[in-house]
């Protein structure tokens, strides 16, 4: 297994970074079991990510994109993963964010692997949102959960990921004095959580068969 600890030097200071969080590819997702063999769930997980990994490459606000994750799995080799302890998505989030500063780069866009509808326009909408008062969200559809995150700040954002992390992440930016601006788009809206969801989503060529 290959993958990197270190922020790569090729990030630019210049721009947003895009941080996209996945765990082990056989530990994501597994209240699909009931739709999807484990061998077709993990390759929706793989998809899932090479969706939101290819719309974050191409969206015009984003400089660099590297994966936070504990395997490299099936990236590309030129994708930069940093490595993810295993102490907790929060804590893996901090400390990426403070390896960025020490590089000089302040501006972050965090990313979920499981947003199947996201698009690169999108994307730049929400890094628009949050550049007019250094912070913006993307609530899920219940408008309780947090679905990305745009911060530019010089100090550290404590990540309040997990339960109620819309309200955690607002109280966040207030405490660091950054205007929120909340983004409501569709592809932002829905990540893929639940065997209801799957009827929703659709990869050619790519979808793995469901279980009958």
């Amino acid at each position: 297994m290959s993958f990197t600890d270190r922020i790569p030097q090729t990030a630019s200071s210049a721009g947003c970074c895009a941080l996209i969080a996945i765990k082990g590819r056989e530990q994501c997702k597994s209240r699909l079991d009931k739709r999807l063999s484990p061998t077709a769930r993990i390759e929706l997980v793989r998809a899932m990510l090479a969706h939101v990994l290819g719309a974050a490459q191409a969206a015009a606000t984003v400089r660099q994109v590297i994966v936070l994750s504990p395997e490299r799995d099936t990236l590309p080799a030129d994708v930069p993963v940093l490595a993810d302890a295993g102490a907790g998505l929060n804590a893996a989030l901090g400390h990426a964010q403070h390896a960025l500063l020490e590089l000089g780069i302040s501006e972050l866009l965090v990313l979920p692997a499981d947003l199947p509808a996201i698009t690169p326009l999108e994307i730049d909408s929400l890094v628009h949102a949050g550049r007019r008062g250094g912070f913006s969200i993307a609530p899920d559809a219940a408008d309780h959960g947090t679905n990305a995150l745009y911060v530019h700040s010089a100090r550290a954002f404590r990540f309040q990921f997990g339960a109620d992390s819309k309200t955690l992440h607002l109280r966040e930016s207030d405490r660091l004095g950054l205007q929120a601006q909340v983004v409501r788009l569709p592809g932002l809206e829905f990540d893929l959580d639940v065997p209801e969801d799957l009827d929703r989503i659709r990869y050619p060529q790519r979808t793995p068969c469901l279980q009958p």
